[in-house]
């Protein structure tokens, strides 16, 4: 299939499979907002999770001030502060698609 006949949501699965992308390197690749790239995560976690040969990864945020690591956060989007310093300055959490390899067996 060609690019301009995949939905939003087969471009995104696309370009993050292999590679880790931002809300917002995804919505400047692809011409759309961040918000409508926040949109479409939940979708493509649900799309992925049910595929048991492929495996949806989240690099967690990380506040820039105290350097806190949001590992336990669920939610796909950027949070607003740091519950440790109380911060603004927040990576946004990236996004990658990765094949599993199947182990064999012998």
């Amino acid at each position: 299939m060609r690019d301009d006949q995949l939905t939003i949501r087969q471009q995104i699965m696309q370009q993050i499979t292999g590679m880790l992308y931002s809300a917002r390197e995804l919505s400047v690749e692809l011409g759309i907002s961040q918000s409508q790239v926040d949109g479409h995560m939940p979708h493509i976690l649900r799309s992925v999770s049910r595929d048991s040969s492929r495996l949806f990864v989240m690099e967690s945020s990380r506040c820039y001030e105290c350097d806190y690591e949001f590992l336990t956060r669920t939610r796909l989007t950027r949070p607003s502060r740091c519950p440790q310093c109380r911060g603004k300055k927040i990576s946004n959490p990236r996004y990658k698609i990765e094949w599993r390899e199947w182990k064999t067996k012998r």
